[in-house]
């Protein structure tokens, strides 16, 4: 039987990443892995899905080009080449991780993995199955949707965000129950390929645990883009009518109504994938692994990362969590720091924060000073014609600390590390507002935004 330092339960963001950290530390490494390199993130969520999402930026901007001047003939859509293109990125990207797996000696057993109680792991492949021998394990076995139990759920075929991207041919509708991060994403593909798409969402406002004003600007902008909305809405049954589905939903008043579609989608969140740690006794906290702040689970040796532990559920803190846990497994005592985390949302426009919501610092006691910035008042914006948005800054009114920032508007994605950075640091508003940011560029909103908190606002 074949032994590691370190086997690797799972080869996506937390996995192979942790893997690869734990080789460079000097360790005999492996990595099981039932399905493909990368996990769902690279296969079927967030490389595919941005790749669809520049498709549908550039569908956008096409459009609009005929009022700057540059007018083209009749738009037409190859579905087929769309996703050509994504699955030649998605098989680049894959190809990519197993270069890395074997440029540091890390062995990878593609099969399902089982963790027994004696730190063996039973590797089954088809009718094969072989047994290895780990010192320390990392468990990264991510998550699969969540889809509730919905009247008539089991005799209408529905999507789910892993299988929506194998669809073959353009819907021309689509309902989407969900108006969460995954949803409107989805909302924005389909609608820039003339999909009638409506979202059904339970609470008060699509993405309900973000900034509402960052919400509000996203539903306004949905709404241009002829997306239906229905908030306070909370689905009761599946219908198939024919070749059409029907989805039935109650709403704020209580009346029931009914929408024909021919996709639907589930976007509701997403479950811990349990499968290969059925046979550990290991501490649980609600339908999550429980780790403390090393990574490690109740039994000592045994850490868990991304997806399993629950909490942000992002692709980038489960490579953090990865790292710490790796770290760990081989005696450099490391621990997670949750502080500063960047949330995106790759709508258009783009939505993306870090560190507290302005109602979130107010209710851990903070006396709290915000400062704004319009993209209307940016130079930039207005040569990309990409005036919606804004960012905003949440800090302490004392010292400056800057607790929190969030950012709507285009390639804020990209923007968002600038505070992160100033947040790691421990820099105040003060000295963002000092920082000479290059003209006309997006960022200069940041700088305005900073300048704006401090009473010193230019273009307002």
């Amino acid at each position: 039987m074949k032994k590691y330092d370190v086997v690797v339960i799972g080869g996506g963001p937390g996995g192979y990443v942790a893997a690869i950290r734990a080789a460079k530390l000097g360790c005999s490494v492996a990595l099981v892995e039932a399905d493909q390199l990368g996990g769902t993130c690279l296969n079927r969520g967030c490389i595919p899905s941005k790749t669809l999402l520049h498709h549908a930026e550039i569908i956008e901007q096409i459009r609009k080009a005929s009022s700057w001047g540059i007018e083209t003939g009749e738009m037409r859509f190859s579905f087929e080449k769309m996703n050509a293109r994504k699955d030649q990125v998605i098989k680049r990207l894959r190809t990519g991780i197993a270069s890395l797996l074997k440029e540091g000696k890390i062995e990878h057993f593609q099969g399902f993995g089982s963790v027994h109680a004696d730190n063996t792991i039973s590797v089954q492949s088809g009718d094969k199955v072989e047994n290895i021998l780990a010192e320390k394990i990392i468990l990264a076995t991510g998550s699969t949707p969540f889809v509730p139990n919905i009247n008539g759920f089991n005799q209408v075929n529905i999507h789910t965000s892993d299988t929506i991207l194998g669809i073959k041919e353009i819907p021309s509708s689509l309902v989407i129950i969900g108006g969460g991060v995954i949803g409107v994403e989805f909302a924005c593909i389909f609608a820039s390929l003339n999909t009638e798409v409506t979202i059904i969402e339970m609470a008060e406002s699509i993405l309900p645990n973000e900034d509402p004003d960052a919400a509000k600007v996203l539903h306004r902008a949905l709404q241009k883009k002829n997306i239906k909305i229905q908030t306070h809405a909370k689905v009761e049954a599946l219908r198939q009518n024919g070749t059409d589905k029907q989805v039935l939903f109650q709403t704020k008043d209580g009346s029931t109504v009914s929408i024909a579609c021919e996709q639907i989608l589930v976007a509701i969140g997403r479950k811990p994938n349990l499968s290969a740690l059925s046979e550990l006794s290991i501490q649980m906290e609600g339908s999550y692994v429980s780790v403390n702040k090393n990574m490690e689970t109740s039994i000592p040796g045994i850490y868990a990362v991304g997806d399993l532990v629950g909490g942000w559920q992002l692709a980038h803190v489960a490579s953090a969590e990865g790292m710490v846990a790796a770290a760990n497994a081989v005696g450099k005592i490391q621990e997670i720091d949750y502080s500063i985390v960047p949330r995106c949302v790759y709508t258009l426009p783009e939505i993306a924060s870090v560190g507290l919501m302005e109602r979130e610092a107010k209710e851990k006691g903070y006396a709290v000073k915000v400062g704004i910035h319009h993209l209307v008042g940016n130079g930039k914006a207005h040569s990309m014609d990409g005036r919606e948005g804004f960012v905003k800054i949440i800090a302490e009114e004392k010292y400056g600390e800057i607790l929190g920032t969030v950012m709507v508007g285009p390639h804020v994605t990209e923007m968002i590390s600038e505070v992160a950075a100033f947040m790691h640091l421990e820099g105040t508003v003060e000295e963002l507002g000092s920082l000479i940011h290059p003209h006309p560029s997006l960022s200069e909103s940041i700088f305005e935004a900073a300048l704006a908190w401090l009473g010193k606002g230019l273009h307002k």
